[in-house]
């Protein structure tokens, strides 16, 4: 028997990941990136809230349509606002007035105003059109600066609104009606400036309309060069904007050439570009008061370079001031105004240098010091601070985007924080198993396989390299002993991935649509353990990914996209093993994942549904459901023919006239049943409707405003099940979910009750179908005890395919869920719940399959037999209360996916929401029955404290009594 003191230390000792599982409360098992994403170059800037104060927030609204607002000192989220409810790629804008209180911004047809510090809406008006420019009145004939918004409507109308910034009410109004493109707005001290491309497309030239300020009445047209200047708005880089002598910049096709136009005249300048000049960018100040001079920059293949010209307030003449050196790699450039002085800051690969607009001297520098050296900045916006009482003294915060998509702060060249708004606009996901340590794998079989000197000496060697982590594994000893009695998580000292008996620890895998994979750790708060660019993709486009599998026992990950594009990491380091670019055109809807001879693939399933030969190796053994160019859908089977095999419709179906699919549904990959009937009550069983080869197919009639749900048959295209819901409104979201024996669809629509009363409700329903072999109990249906069924084949009594037995019923819900998912564990003996996500709560919930019951007794209690068995009273409305929100008071924004794999414990299934935000939890729905829980371990740590105290103090006790009694014994 072990003595007290070392039964205490091993207590003490035991592993983290053993104790990690025990409390489950908020930020222990949940991880959560709260997301803004890639912040856009022209709508991001720092801005004083409060004008008696000195402290600027940074402001940003991202290329998927959220305006937000974060803490520079530590790039933490103060507020956020998803502009039009769903993500965007690219576009609006976000602009602030000086000295004002609020920040103004536009996208789509609206224009918002939004309180700078809190994020409450000030207004929010709709217009007809789109909106094409938005920009603040700096000077006006009050001190109310106001909100200039430029529209095209239709393509036949432009139209500029000034809007109170109060109130968001229109003061004036300037429409034209022509067949200008409107690009932007711009204003100085006294006049207005609408800049329009007039001509063909390619034969463009620019007009300038100037406006009163105070009216918005048209006081001169200009138009500025010839047609053919401008091919395309995408060659119109900048218009300046609220500066004492704000300009428009072009450049030609070819980028030899940089036009200039200071606006109100009609003179171009033009300035001639370096040779190899890919791209040009303009920057400069938007105050009144600051200088007018603009920076140039211009990037070639191999580096960057830049010129400051300075604009003559009297005569409008533009000159160079200044050029700064190329240098090699990217770079970017960013403006700040103090006064009526300006700085350009240069974020260069490995310095932060800051320049006056009026000199070439540098005023400072610093060495950048970045954890990522892989990452360069693609663009900036910087605040420089002069420090009093210095001479030449300057404080410099730049934040900047890098090219691997993470959002920086560099305060005086260091590195205060990171942001990862790569990870938003996730295209696909899945979960895999941390490979298993490839060198101890080899060096454990080459000692099996040597003599046993060599072997002795072999592990003797490893042993001694494995004293490296030595100092790290005894620096980790207090954080464990005390996180044992607190019962926290402890991650790796070493950083390295690693299993655990429960299964908690695995990797999540993220796909973006700028092309970006991130691995994370699910076991240790969702870190990021690597991200990899694995395609440039061009502005405007995004990455479409068809199919992602995770290849568990080889250790790589193989990603399928749209494109006829592949490529191939390695899953523990994002290492690239293999890839293929993307094409010019689409050449794929999907992909399946098949079982083959050669083991699990993905196949590529072309836009009309056709699937390329494949080798024979590759063969699928399944059928594979495609959808046609129409519509239709189809199951595909692969028929040998020598050493490849070809694809062959074995059925089709066609959805009535009328009807549009909306959704598809499947089983997930992992559905397994634990039992094949539902004990009832009385001890009968129904045995449940068990077919792997099943899909949901929801069709939605725009005309007649319904929805039907379709059950098919796989393998022969046989209709199942269908239900018809009317009054259902098809422009919502509608979404479908199946699983093991039943499926659930969700949507908005109109119910008219059929007793003739002419009532209705309105609202998100849910509607759940429960199938059946048969409607009675105890009876398997037709099949009967048959080993083997074909769905192909009829059976005997009676003749056909054999129809489910179902069991419906709807629910209404307490607002709009979608992303549609179950979750899975690893024998399916825990109950299910159905995940959802609350778009307009920003929540996920984790419905109870108890709940999403269609046997529950309506308009009655349940008898004893139907409370046995676990059913209650059925209640129309389905109420989301707070204790089944597994998101819990986090604001989780955009959600689009949800995914689930099952953990090593049946109790437990693993979740992963990815959309804009990331968010991972593990929800029990059984709750912890296999895992202890509730076990105070303080109580019995102090328990064995004060035992083996009291052994110690009675312990010389009772060794002194037993010798005295011994001395006094008779003899």
């Amino acid at each position: 028997m072990l003595p007290p003191q070392l039964s205490a230390l091993l207590l003490l000792a035991l592993p983290s990941a053993v104790r990690a599982v025990f409390k489950d409360e908020v930020g222990h098992i949940d991880y959560h990136y709260e997301l803004l994403g890639v912040p856009q170059q022209e709508t991001t800037f720092f801005h004083r809230p409060r004008r008696d104060e000195k402290a600027s927030l940074l402001y940003t609204l991202s290329d998927v349509g959220v305006l937000g607002a974060v803490n520079p000192s530590s790039g933490a989220v103060l507020w956020r606002q998803l502009l039009n409810g769903t993500i965007t790629e690219g576009g609006g804008f976000a602009r602030a007035g000086k000295g004002e209180g609020w920040v103004a911004s536009a996208l789509g047809q609206s224009v918002h105003a939004w309180d700078a510090i809190t994020g409450r809406n000030r207004f929010w008006t709709d217009f007809g059109g789109e909106v094409k420019d938005l920009e603040i009145m700096e000077m006006t004939e009050n001190e109310r600066k106001d909100v200039l918004a430029l529209f095209d409507e239709d393509g036949s109308s432009t139209v500029l609104r000034r809007l109170n910034a109060n109130d968001g009410s229109v003061v004036w109004e300037f429409r034209e009606t022509s067949k200008d493109i409107p690009l932007q707005v711009s204003n100085n001290v006294g006049k207005v400036f609408v800049i329009s491309l007039r001509g063909t497309p390619a034969a463009y030239n620019l007009k300038v309309t100037v406006l009163d300020t105070l009216t918005g009445k048209r006081l001169d047209e200009i138009v500025i060069g010839t047609k053919g200047d401008v091919h395309s708005k995408d060659d119109v880089m900048f218009v300046g904007a609220n500066s004492a002598a704000p300009i428009v910049a072009w450049t030609d096709a070819s980028h030899r050439q940089l036009h200039v136009n200071a606006l109100g005249t009609k003179n171009r300048q033009d300035f001639a570009l370096a040779d190899g000049t890919v791209s040009v960018e303009i920057h400069a100040p938007h105050l009144v008061q600051s200088q007018p001079h603009f920076l140039v920059h211009s990037k070639t293949a191999t580096g960057n370079r830049a010129a400051v010209y300075h604009v003559d307030l009297k005569t409008n003449a533009i000159t160079k001031a200044y050029e700064l050196p190329l240098l090699p790699g990217p770079g970017a450039f960013s403006t700040s105004s103090s006064g009526a002085n300006v700085y350009f800051t240069r974020v260069t690969e490995r310095e932060l240098i800051l320049f006056s607009s009026a000199s070439h001297g540098v005023l400072t520098r610093w060495t950048l010091e970045t954890k990522d050296s892989k990452a360069s900045a693609v663009h900036a916006v910087s605040e420089v601070v002069k420090k009093a009482g210095t001479e030449g003294g300057f404080a410099i915060r730049s934040a900047a985007v890098t090219t691997n998509d993470d959002w920086v702060l560099i305060r005086n060249g260091a590195l205060a924080w990171t942001r990862p708004e790569g990870m938003t606009g996730a295209v696909a996901a899945t979960f895999a198993e941390i490979p298993e340590n490839e060198e101890l794998a080899k060096s454990l079989e080459q000692e099996a396989h040597s003599n046993p000197l060599a072997a002795y000496i072999h592990r003797v060697k490893r042993h001694i390299a494995d004293l490296v982590y030595l100092p790290a594994y005894l620096n980790s000893i207090p954080t464990r002993i005390i996180s044992s009695v607190l019962g926290t998580d402890v991650p790796s000292a070493d950083g390295k991935l690693a299993r655990d008996s429960f299964g908690f620890h695995k990797l999540a895998i993220l796909a973006t649509r700028r092309g970006m994979l991130y691995g994370l750790d699910i076991g240790n708060s969702g870190k990021i353990i690597w991200s990899e660019r694995v395609f440039e993709i061009a502005k405007g486009s995004k990455w479409n990914v068809t199919g992602i599998q995770v290849q568990e026992d080889a250790g790589r990950i193989v990603v399928l996209g749209s494109n006829n594009d592949h490529v191939v990491l390695k899953t523990e380091t994002g290492e690239i093993i293999d890839s293929k670019l993307p094409g010019p055109e689409l050449a794929a809807q999907s992909a399946a994942l098949v079982d083959t001879s050669s083991g699990a693939r993905l196949i590529p399933v072309g836009l009309d549904g056709t699937i390329r030969d494949l080798p024979s190796n590759e063969t699928p053994k399944q059928t594979i459901v495609t959808r046609g160019l129409g519509g239709e859908i189809k199951g595909v089977v692969f028929v040998a023919n020598g050493t490849s095999a070809h694809g062959s419709t074995a059925w089709e179906f066609s959805l009535p006239s009328g009807q549009r699919a909306v959704s598809v549904a499947t089983r997930p990959s992992h559905d397994v049943v634990a039992s094949i009937g539902r004990v009832l009550g009385d001890r009968t069983v129904r045995y449940k409707y068990l077919n792997p080869n099943t899909v949901v197919v929801a069709a939605a009639d725009d005309s007649a405003s319904t929805l039907t749900v379709y059950l098919l048959d796989t393998v022969s295209g046989q209709i199942l099940f269908s239900s018809k819901h009317e009054g259902v409104d098809t422009g919502k979201h509608i979404e479908c979910a199946l699983a093991e024996n039943w499926l659930v669809c969700s949507f908005f629509g109109q119910y008219t009750f059929k007793d003739g009363s002419a009532q209705s409700y309105k609202g998100y329903q849910v509607v759940v179908s429960d199938l059946y072999e048969s409607d009675e109990a105890n009876d398997r249906g037709p099949l009967g005890d048959a080993a083997y069924s074909s769905s192909l084949g009829p059976i005997d009594t009676p003749t056909g395919v054999v129809l489910p037995s179902a069991v419906s019923q709807s629910f209404i819900l307490g607002g709009p869920i979608s992303a549609l998912q179950v979750t899975q564990t690893r024998q399916g003996i825990s109950s299910r719940q159905v995940l959802a996500y609350l778009p307009e709560t920003h929540g996920i919930v984790g419905i109870p399959r108890m709940i999403l019951e269609p046997r529950r007794p309506v308009g009655r209690d349940p008898t004893p037999a139907e409370a046995e068995e676990g059913l209650i009273r059925y209640t129309p409305v389905i109420e989301f209360d707070p204790k089944i929100v597994i998101s819990h008071e986090r604001d989780v924004l955009g959600v689009q996916n949800i995914i689930t794999s099952p953990a090593t414990v049946e109790s437990t299934s693993l979740v992963l929401a990815c959309g804009l935000d990331v968010f991972g939890t593990r929800v029990a729905p059984s709750f912890l029955f296999d895992i202890l829980g509730g076990f105070s371990k303080g109580s019995l740590i102090g328990t064995v404290l004060a035992i083996t105290a009291g052994v110690a103090v009675l312990g010389p006790m009772v060794r002194k009594k037993q010798i005295n009694m011994r001395w006094k014994a008779p003899m």
